[in-house]
Protein backbone atom coordinates (compact mmCIF):
# COMPACT_ATOMS: atom_id res chain seq x y z
CA UNK A 1 0.00 0.00 0.00
CA UNK A 2 1.38 3.18 -0.27
CA UNK A 3 2.10 5.38 2.07
CA UNK A 4 0.63 9.08 1.58
CA UNK A 5 1.62 12.40 3.35
CA UNK A 6 0.90 16.10 2.07
CA UNK A 7 5.13 17.38 2.04
CA UNK A 8 7.53 15.00 1.09
CA UNK A 9 10.73 15.96 1.97
CA UNK A 10 13.91 14.06 0.14
CA UNK A 11 17.10 14.67 1.93
CA UNK A 12 18.42 14.45 5.47
CA UNK A 13 20.61 17.63 6.13
CA UNK A 14 20.23 21.50 6.65
CA UNK A 15 18.20 22.44 3.84
CA UNK A 16 16.08 19.54 4.03
CA UNK A 17 15.62 19.83 7.59
CA UNK A 18 14.69 23.40 6.91
CA UNK A 19 11.99 22.79 4.64
CA UNK A 20 10.41 20.11 6.46
CA UNK A 21 9.94 22.82 9.29
CA UNK A 22 8.92 25.80 7.51
CA UNK A 23 6.27 23.33 5.71
CA UNK A 24 4.98 21.76 8.95
CA UNK A 25 5.00 25.38 10.37
CA UNK A 26 1.56 25.57 7.52
CA UNK A 27 0.00 22.92 9.91
CA UNK A 28 0.63 20.12 6.78
CA UNK A 29 1.96 16.74 7.35
CA UNK A 30 5.42 16.37 6.35
CA UNK A 31 8.08 13.49 6.40
CA UNK A 32 11.17 13.67 5.93
CA UNK A 33 13.42 10.62 3.55
CA UNK A 34 16.73 10.01 4.60
CA UNK A 35 19.00 7.73 2.68
CA UNK A 36 21.55 7.32 5.34
CA UNK A 37 21.50 5.16 8.24
CA UNK A 38 20.34 7.16 11.50
CA UNK A 39 23.88 7.21 12.61
CA UNK A 40 25.21 9.15 9.40
CA UNK A 41 22.26 10.85 9.53
CA UNK A 42 23.12 15.10 7.94
CA UNK A 43 24.08 14.95 5.02
CA UNK A 44 27.23 17.56 4.37
CA UNK A 45 25.76 19.74 6.70
CA UNK A 46 26.94 17.31 9.60
CA UNK A 47 31.04 17.94 8.19
CA UNK A 48 30.88 22.26 8.40
CA UNK A 49 31.68 24.14 10.79
CA UNK A 50 28.08 25.12 11.33
CA UNK A 51 29.10 28.94 9.64
CA UNK A 52 26.39 30.95 8.35
CA UNK A 53 26.98 34.18 6.42
CA UNK A 54 24.16 36.98 6.71
CA UNK A 55 24.04 40.82 6.20
CA UNK A 56 24.08 42.44 9.38
CA UNK A 57 24.21 46.62 10.10
CA UNK A 58 26.17 46.30 13.18
CA UNK A 59 26.01 44.73 16.83
CA UNK A 60 22.39 45.80 17.38
CA UNK A 61 21.81 43.37 14.86
CA UNK A 62 24.11 40.64 15.82
CA UNK A 63 22.56 40.68 19.26
CA UNK A 64 19.39 39.18 17.60
CA UNK A 65 20.99 36.70 16.90
CA UNK A 66 23.72 36.04 19.99
CA UNK A 67 21.80 38.03 22.67
CA UNK A 68 24.12 36.21 24.87
CA UNK A 69 27.29 38.12 24.48
CA UNK A 70 29.05 39.04 27.32
CA UNK A 71 29.74 42.66 27.77
CA UNK A 72 33.32 41.93 27.64
CA UNK A 73 32.50 40.67 24.24
CA UNK A 74 31.03 43.51 23.20
CA UNK A 75 33.93 45.71 24.83
CA UNK A 76 36.77 44.13 23.45
CA UNK A 77 35.41 42.82 20.10
CA UNK A 78 34.97 45.16 16.85
CA UNK A 79 32.33 42.67 14.91
CA UNK A 80 32.03 45.32 11.96
CA UNK A 81 28.95 45.16 9.85
CA UNK A 82 28.62 43.31 7.09
CA UNK A 83 25.66 45.00 4.90
CA UNK A 84 23.61 43.36 1.61
CA UNK A 85 25.17 45.50 -0.52
CA UNK A 86 28.76 44.34 0.71
CA UNK A 87 26.82 40.47 0.62
CA UNK A 88 25.81 41.16 -2.95
CA UNK A 89 29.62 42.29 -3.73
CA UNK A 90 31.55 39.40 -2.84
CA UNK A 91 28.90 36.72 -4.06
CA UNK A 92 29.18 38.30 -7.64
CA UNK A 93 32.92 39.24 -7.33
CA UNK A 94 33.83 35.42 -6.42
CA UNK A 95 31.48 34.37 -9.42
CA UNK A 96 32.73 35.84 -11.92
CA UNK A 97 29.33 37.90 -12.07
CA UNK A 98 27.41 34.74 -13.07
CA UNK A 99 25.15 34.06 -10.11
CA UNK A 100 21.73 34.10 -10.91
CA UNK A 101 20.58 37.92 -10.06
CA UNK A 102 17.00 36.38 -9.17
CA UNK A 103 18.60 33.84 -6.57
CA UNK A 104 20.80 35.94 -5.41
CA UNK A 105 18.34 38.69 -4.41
CA UNK A 106 16.59 35.86 -2.23
CA UNK A 107 19.39 34.67 -0.73
CA UNK A 108 20.86 38.19 0.57
CA UNK A 109 17.81 39.78 1.43
CA UNK A 110 16.35 36.60 3.37
CA UNK A 111 19.70 35.79 5.28
CA UNK A 112 19.63 38.19 8.52
CA UNK A 113 15.65 37.14 8.79
CA UNK A 114 16.46 33.30 8.41
CA UNK A 115 19.19 33.30 10.61
CA UNK A 116 16.53 35.21 13.10
CA UNK A 117 14.00 32.24 12.66
CA UNK A 118 16.39 29.53 13.16
CA UNK A 119 17.19 31.55 16.41
CA UNK A 120 13.58 32.12 17.44
CA UNK A 121 13.46 27.90 16.33
CA UNK A 122 16.02 27.31 19.09
CA UNK A 123 19.35 27.05 17.60
CA UNK A 124 22.30 29.58 19.13
CA UNK A 125 25.10 30.66 17.50
CA UNK A 126 28.96 31.81 19.08
CA UNK A 127 31.18 33.98 17.35
CA UNK A 128 33.96 32.61 15.58
CA UNK A 129 36.58 33.72 17.75
CA UNK A 130 40.20 31.82 16.51
CA UNK A 131 38.79 31.13 12.73
CA UNK A 132 37.47 34.77 11.61
CA UNK A 133 38.76 37.06 14.52
CA UNK A 134 42.23 37.51 15.90
CA UNK A 135 43.39 39.58 18.97
CA UNK A 136 45.55 42.94 17.66
CA UNK A 137 46.16 45.39 20.07
CA UNK A 138 44.04 44.08 22.43
CA UNK A 139 40.87 44.04 20.68
CA UNK A 140 39.38 41.13 18.41
CA UNK A 141 38.12 42.11 14.34
CA UNK A 142 36.17 40.00 12.56
CA UNK A 143 36.73 39.80 9.33
CA UNK A 144 35.68 38.19 5.74
CA UNK A 145 32.13 38.70 6.50
CA UNK A 146 31.34 35.56 8.51
CA UNK A 147 31.04 36.46 12.81
CA UNK A 148 29.10 33.77 14.22
CA UNK A 149 28.88 29.50 14.03
CA UNK A 150 25.90 26.94 14.79
CA UNK A 151 26.96 25.84 18.97
CA UNK A 152 28.59 22.69 18.16
CA UNK A 153 29.38 23.41 14.56
CA UNK A 154 28.08 20.62 11.70
CA UNK A 155 26.90 17.86 14.08
CA UNK A 156 25.39 20.59 16.79
CA UNK A 157 22.97 22.14 13.62
CA UNK A 158 22.06 18.18 12.76
CA UNK A 159 20.96 17.71 16.02
CA UNK A 160 19.31 20.67 17.03
CA UNK A 161 17.11 20.35 13.29
CA UNK A 162 16.71 17.20 14.45
CA UNK A 163 15.00 17.55 17.61
CA UNK A 164 13.08 20.15 16.33
CA UNK A 165 11.70 18.00 13.68
CA UNK A 166 10.91 15.32 16.27
CA UNK A 167 8.86 17.80 18.26
CA UNK A 168 6.98 18.58 15.71
CA UNK A 169 5.50 15.28 14.70
CA UNK A 170 7.28 15.27 11.51
CA UNK A 171 7.79 11.75 10.72
CA UNK A 172 11.95 10.34 9.58
CA UNK A 173 12.36 7.39 7.57
CA UNK A 174 16.25 6.44 7.35
CA UNK A 175 17.99 3.90 5.15
CA UNK A 176 15.22 5.29 2.56
CA UNK A 177 16.50 6.09 -0.95
CA UNK A 178 14.53 8.03 -3.29
CA UNK A 179 14.21 5.88 -6.71
CA UNK A 180 12.35 8.21 -9.24
CA UNK A 181 9.27 10.72 -9.01
CA UNK A 182 5.95 10.17 -9.01
CA UNK A 183 4.79 12.62 -12.10
CA UNK A 184 2.58 12.36 -15.34
CA UNK A 185 1.35 15.93 -16.96
CA UNK A 186 -0.09 17.09 -14.22
CA UNK A 187 3.18 17.78 -12.00
CA UNK A 188 4.64 15.23 -9.45
CA UNK A 189 2.67 13.46 -6.83
CA UNK A 190 5.24 11.49 -4.79
CA UNK A 191 7.97 9.60 -4.98
CA UNK A 192 9.10 5.83 -5.43
CA UNK A 193 11.44 4.97 -2.61
CA UNK A 194 13.39 1.70 -0.99
CA UNK A 195 13.12 2.12 2.13
CA UNK A 196 15.24 -0.34 4.69
CA UNK A 197 15.34 -2.53 1.08
CA UNK A 198 12.08 -2.55 0.27
CA UNK A 199 10.45 -0.39 -2.40
CA UNK A 200 6.97 1.46 -2.29
CA UNK A 201 5.28 4.09 -3.79
CA UNK A 202 5.00 7.66 -1.29
CA UNK A 203 1.63 10.00 -2.54
CA UNK A 204 1.98 13.18 -1.59
CA UNK A 205 0.56 16.66 -2.39
CA UNK A 206 4.37 18.20 -3.06
CA UNK A 207 7.99 16.90 -2.92
CA UNK A 208 10.65 19.13 -2.05
CA UNK A 209 14.35 17.41 -3.53
CA UNK A 210 17.37 18.47 -0.90
CA UNK A 211 19.04 15.26 -0.88
CA UNK A 212 22.50 17.19 -2.15
CA UNK A 213 24.76 16.87 -5.38
CA UNK A 214 27.20 14.30 -6.99
CA UNK A 215 30.33 14.63 -5.23
CA UNK A 216 30.25 11.53 -3.70
CA UNK A 217 29.92 9.72 -7.20
CA UNK A 218 33.07 9.20 -8.61
CA UNK A 219 31.94 8.46 -12.16
CA UNK A 220 29.86 11.25 -12.13
CA UNK A 221 32.60 13.42 -11.10
CA UNK A 222 35.05 12.09 -13.90
CA UNK A 223 32.17 12.55 -16.36
CA UNK A 224 31.32 16.57 -15.12
CA UNK A 225 34.23 18.11 -13.54
CA UNK A 226 37.22 16.11 -15.52
CA UNK A 227 39.91 13.86 -15.87
CA UNK A 228 41.08 13.40 -12.44
CA UNK A 229 38.75 14.25 -10.28
CA UNK A 230 37.18 10.26 -9.49
CA UNK A 231 40.57 10.53 -7.30
CA UNK A 232 39.42 13.37 -4.98
CA UNK A 233 38.46 12.97 -1.50
CA UNK A 234 35.59 13.39 -0.49
CA UNK A 235 34.77 15.34 2.31
CA UNK A 236 31.12 14.73 3.18
CA UNK A 237 28.48 12.41 2.94
CA UNK A 238 29.25 8.91 1.01
CA UNK A 239 25.16 8.93 0.14
CA UNK A 240 25.14 12.43 -1.90
CA UNK A 241 25.58 10.12 -5.07
CA UNK A 242 23.23 12.74 -7.74
CA UNK A 243 20.09 10.75 -7.02
CA UNK A 244 17.78 13.66 -6.98
CA UNK A 245 19.48 15.32 -9.79
CA UNK A 246 18.88 11.67 -11.64
CA UNK A 247 15.14 11.63 -10.57
CA UNK A 248 13.94 15.19 -11.58
CA UNK A 249 15.98 15.68 -15.38
CA UNK A 250 14.19 11.88 -15.66
CA UNK A 251 10.96 13.95 -15.06
CA UNK A 252 11.93 16.90 -17.34
CA UNK A 253 13.59 19.39 -14.92
CA UNK A 254 16.10 21.66 -16.52
CA UNK A 255 19.99 21.13 -15.89
CA UNK A 256 21.23 24.76 -14.08
CA UNK A 257 24.34 26.57 -13.23
CA UNK A 258 28.13 25.23 -13.13
CA UNK A 259 28.22 21.29 -13.59
CA UNK A 260 32.08 21.69 -14.08
CA UNK A 261 32.37 23.30 -10.93
CA UNK A 262 32.59 22.36 -7.43
CA UNK A 263 33.49 23.43 -4.09
CA UNK A 264 36.98 22.08 -2.97
CA UNK A 265 39.59 22.83 -0.37
CA UNK A 266 42.94 21.26 0.82
CA UNK A 267 42.82 18.87 2.93
CA UNK A 268 44.65 16.43 5.06
CA UNK A 269 47.03 13.63 2.53
CA UNK A 270 45.70 11.02 4.69
CA UNK A 271 41.94 11.70 5.25
CA UNK A 272 39.93 8.97 4.39
CA UNK A 273 38.05 8.90 0.87
CA UNK A 274 35.05 9.73 2.97
CA UNK A 275 33.80 12.46 6.02
CA UNK A 276 34.04 11.24 9.25
CA UNK A 277 32.09 11.52 11.47
CA UNK A 278 34.57 11.59 14.33
CA UNK A 279 36.36 14.26 12.77
CA UNK A 280 33.93 16.28 10.99
CA UNK A 281 35.43 19.14 8.91
CA UNK A 282 38.64 18.82 11.03
CA UNK A 283 40.75 17.18 7.79
CA UNK A 284 40.14 20.81 6.38
CA UNK A 285 43.57 22.68 6.59
CA UNK A 286 42.52 26.65 5.98
CA UNK A 287 45.51 28.33 7.45
CA UNK A 288 47.44 29.15 3.92
CA UNK A 289 47.24 32.72 4.18
CA UNK A 290 49.83 32.73 7.36
CA UNK A 291 52.31 30.82 5.23
CA UNK A 292 53.62 29.52 1.79
CA UNK A 293 52.32 26.59 -0.48
CA UNK A 294 54.61 24.31 -2.66
CA UNK A 295 53.96 21.56 -4.58
CA UNK A 296 55.62 18.36 -5.30
CA UNK A 297 58.08 20.17 -7.22
CA UNK A 298 59.04 22.53 -4.74
CA UNK A 299 57.34 25.61 -6.38
CA UNK A 300 54.44 27.72 -5.26
CA UNK A 301 51.66 27.78 -7.66
CA UNK A 302 48.82 29.95 -5.59
CA UNK A 303 49.12 33.52 -4.58
CA UNK A 304 48.26 32.90 -0.76
CA UNK A 305 47.45 35.96 0.64
CA UNK A 306 44.76 37.57 -2.44
CA UNK A 307 42.03 37.52 -0.28
CA UNK A 308 40.62 36.76 3.05
CA UNK A 309 40.59 32.80 3.19
CA UNK A 310 36.78 32.88 3.08
CA UNK A 311 36.40 34.01 -0.47
CA UNK A 312 39.85 32.34 -1.61
CA UNK A 313 39.67 28.86 0.14
CA UNK A 314 37.75 27.15 -3.00
CA UNK A 315 39.93 28.51 -5.45
CA UNK A 316 42.92 27.28 -3.55
CA UNK A 317 41.46 23.44 -3.35
CA UNK A 318 40.79 23.87 -7.55
CA UNK A 319 44.55 25.12 -7.69
CA UNK A 320 45.67 21.82 -5.79
CA UNK A 321 43.74 20.03 -7.93
CA UNK A 322 45.57 21.00 -10.60
CA UNK A 323 49.26 19.91 -9.79
CA UNK A 324 51.31 17.24 -9.96
CA UNK A 325 50.01 14.18 -7.90
CA UNK A 326 47.62 16.32 -6.53
CA UNK A 327 49.82 17.10 -3.61
CA UNK A 328 51.25 20.37 -2.14
CA UNK A 329 52.74 21.51 1.48
CA UNK A 330 51.73 24.18 2.94
CA UNK A 331 54.77 25.50 5.36
CA UNK A 332 54.71 27.82 8.63
CA UNK A 333 57.35 28.75 10.33
CA UNK A 334 57.68 29.97 14.18
CA UNK A 335 56.55 33.18 13.83
CA UNK A 336 52.69 32.39 12.76
CA UNK A 337 52.18 28.98 14.60
CA UNK A 338 50.08 30.50 17.25
CA UNK A 339 47.74 31.73 14.46
CA UNK A 340 47.15 27.95 13.13
CA UNK A 341 43.43 27.16 12.85
CA UNK A 342 42.69 24.54 15.43
CA UNK A 343 42.43 21.40 12.78
CA UNK A 344 46.24 21.77 12.76
CA UNK A 345 46.58 20.18 16.35
CA UNK A 346 44.78 16.91 15.88
CA UNK A 347 46.65 14.11 16.97
CA UNK A 348 45.88 12.66 13.54
CA UNK A 349 46.99 15.54 11.63
CA UNK A 350 50.07 15.05 9.21
CA UNK A 351 52.69 17.36 9.14
CA UNK A 352 56.34 17.28 9.56
CA UNK A 353 58.53 19.77 12.02
CA UNK A 354 61.77 20.44 12.18
CA UNK A 355 64.58 23.20 13.45
CA UNK A 356 65.97 23.79 10.16
CA UNK A 357 64.58 24.67 6.71
CA UNK A 358 67.11 21.61 5.23
CA UNK A 359 66.09 19.01 7.75
CA UNK A 360 62.25 20.19 6.92
CA UNK A 361 62.95 19.98 2.91
CA UNK A 362 64.33 16.26 3.77
CA UNK A 363 61.13 15.59 5.70
CA UNK A 364 58.58 16.61 2.88
CA UNK A 365 58.14 13.39 1.16
CA UNK A 366 57.68 13.70 -2.55
CA UNK A 367 58.81 17.22 -2.64
CA UNK A 368 61.98 18.06 -4.30
CA UNK A 369 64.66 18.95 -1.32
CA UNK A 370 66.74 21.41 -3.87
CA UNK A 371 63.70 23.44 -5.49
CA UNK A 372 62.08 23.81 -2.40
CA UNK A 373 64.73 25.54 -0.38
CA UNK A 374 65.85 27.84 -3.73
CA UNK A 375 61.98 28.92 -3.50
CA UNK A 376 61.92 30.03 0.25
CA UNK A 377 65.04 31.71 -0.13
CA UNK A 378 64.02 33.51 -3.07
CA UNK A 379 60.32 34.32 -1.20
CA UNK A 380 62.52 35.18 1.62
CA UNK A 381 64.59 37.88 -0.50
CA UNK A 382 61.10 39.44 -2.20
CA UNK A 383 58.99 39.95 1.53
CA UNK A 384 58.72 43.63 2.23
CA UNK A 385 59.32 43.52 5.18
CA UNK A 386 58.67 47.30 5.72
CA UNK A 387 55.23 47.03 6.09
CA UNK A 388 53.51 45.53 9.53
CA UNK A 389 51.56 42.20 9.53
CA UNK A 390 48.27 42.10 10.59
CA UNK A 391 46.00 39.03 10.27
CA UNK A 392 43.05 40.97 10.67
CA UNK A 393 43.08 43.07 7.57
CA UNK A 394 44.76 42.89 4.09
CA UNK A 395 47.71 44.27 5.37
CA UNK A 396 49.48 44.94 2.05
CA UNK A 397 52.73 43.18 3.15
CA UNK A 398 53.72 41.27 0.33
CA UNK A 399 56.91 40.14 -2.32
CA UNK A 400 57.99 41.74 -4.63
CA UNK A 401 59.53 40.89 -7.84
CA UNK A 402 58.39 37.33 -7.95
CA UNK A 403 56.75 35.26 -10.86
CA UNK A 404 54.28 34.88 -8.43
CA UNK A 405 53.92 37.28 -5.91
CA UNK A 406 52.29 36.96 -2.31
CA UNK A 407 49.38 40.27 -1.77
CA UNK A 408 49.02 40.13 1.74
CA UNK A 409 50.26 38.65 5.19
CA UNK A 410 53.54 37.45 3.17
CA UNK A 411 56.33 37.00 6.44
CA UNK A 412 59.52 35.83 5.96
CA UNK A 413 59.90 32.13 6.15
CA UNK A 414 63.38 31.80 8.36
CA UNK A 415 62.75 31.15 12.25
CA UNK A 416 62.43 27.43 13.41
CA UNK A 417 61.29 25.22 14.02
CA UNK A 418 59.00 24.86 11.12
CA UNK A 419 56.16 22.89 10.07
CA UNK A 420 54.33 21.64 6.48
CA UNK A 421 51.56 19.73 6.40
CA UNK A 422 50.82 17.66 3.23
CA UNK A 423 46.99 18.33 1.74
CA UNK A 424 45.26 17.21 -1.42
CA UNK A 425 42.14 17.49 -2.94
CA UNK A 426 39.00 17.60 -1.10
CA UNK A 427 35.55 18.06 -2.75
CA UNK A 428 32.57 19.39 -0.60
CA UNK A 429 29.93 19.85 -2.92
CA UNK A 430 29.31 20.23 -6.69
CA UNK A 431 27.91 23.47 -8.00
CA UNK A 432 25.41 21.81 -11.13
CA UNK A 433 21.99 21.86 -9.99
CA UNK A 434 18.08 22.62 -11.06
CA UNK A 435 16.67 25.86 -12.58
CA UNK A 436 14.68 27.16 -9.78
CA UNK A 437 12.51 30.69 -9.67
CA UNK A 438 12.48 32.56 -6.35
CA UNK A 439 9.58 30.50 -4.51
CA UNK A 440 12.31 27.59 -5.55
CA UNK A 441 10.12 25.81 -7.79
CA UNK A 442 11.48 23.55 -10.33
CA UNK A 443 11.40 24.56 -13.73
CA UNK A 444 11.03 22.29 -17.09
CA UNK A 445 13.35 22.36 -20.19
CA UNK A 446 10.40 24.37 -21.49
CA UNK A 447 10.94 26.97 -18.74
CA UNK A 448 7.70 25.86 -17.12
CA UNK A 449 7.69 25.50 -13.35
CA UNK A 450 6.79 21.61 -12.47
CA UNK A 451 3.61 21.25 -10.28
CA UNK A 452 4.56 20.50 -7.06
CA UNK A 453 8.54 19.94 -7.54
CA UNK A 454 10.81 22.10 -5.06
CA UNK A 455 14.33 21.88 -4.30
CA UNK A 456 17.06 23.37 -1.93
CA UNK A 457 20.44 22.91 -1.03
CA UNK A 458 23.14 21.93 -3.53
CA UNK A 459 20.41 21.19 -5.81
CA UNK A 460 20.13 24.79 -6.52
CA UNK A 461 21.80 25.14 -10.31
CA UNK A 462 22.69 29.07 -10.89
CA UNK A 463 23.68 30.25 -7.36
CA UNK A 464 27.64 29.52 -7.26
CA UNK A 465 29.97 29.49 -9.85
CA UNK A 466 34.00 28.35 -9.84
CA UNK A 467 33.87 30.07 -6.17
CA UNK A 468 31.88 30.88 -3.42
CA UNK A 469 31.78 33.08 -0.28
CA UNK A 470 32.11 30.83 2.40
CA UNK A 471 29.79 30.55 4.86
CA UNK A 472 26.81 30.56 1.74
CA UNK A 473 26.30 27.04 1.50
CA UNK A 474 24.41 26.83 4.82
CA UNK A 475 22.85 29.65 4.75
CA UNK A 476 21.62 28.78 1.08
CA UNK A 477 20.27 25.58 2.38
CA UNK A 478 18.59 27.38 5.22
CA UNK A 479 17.02 30.37 3.14
CA UNK A 480 15.93 28.25 0.22
CA UNK A 481 14.84 24.85 2.34
CA UNK A 482 12.73 27.57 4.18
CA UNK A 483 11.23 29.17 1.08
CA UNK A 484 10.92 25.87 -0.49
CA UNK A 485 8.58 24.50 2.68
CA UNK A 486 6.50 27.22 2.65
CA UNK A 487 5.84 27.38 -1.09
CA UNK A 488 5.34 23.29 -1.03
CA UNK A 489 2.71 23.57 1.90
CA UNK A 490 0.78 26.83 0.21
CA UNK A 491 0.29 24.59 -3.11
CA UNK A 492 -0.97 21.79 -1.23
CA UNK A 493 -3.26 24.19 0.93
CA UNK A 494 -4.73 25.37 -2.27
CA UNK A 495 -5.47 22.77 -4.28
Amino acid sequence: MAIHTDVLVVGGGNAALCAALAARAHGVSVMVLERAPEDERGGNSRFTEGSMRFAFNGVDDLLKVVPDLTEDEKQNTDFGAYTEDEFFDDLFRVTDFRSDPDLAEVLVRRSFDTVCWLRSLGLRYVPKYGKQAYKVGGRFKFSGGVVVEVVGGGAGLVDSLYKLVADRGISVHYNARALSLLADDSGVHGVRARIDGKTQDIESGAVILACGGFEANAEWRARYLGPGWDLAKVRGSRFNTGDGLRMAIDAGALPAGNWSGCHVVAGDLNAPNYGDLKFGDAFQKHSYPFGVLVNAEGKRFFDEGYDFRMYTYVECGLALARQPKQLAYQVFDNKVLHLLRDEYRLRSVTKVRADTLEGLAESMEGVNPQQFLATIREYNAAVRTDRAFDPNSKDGRCTEGLALNKSNWANTIDEGPFEAYPVTTGITFTFGGLKINARAEVEDVDARVIPGLYTAGEMVGGLFYSNYPGGSGLISGSVFGRVAGDAAAEYVGSR
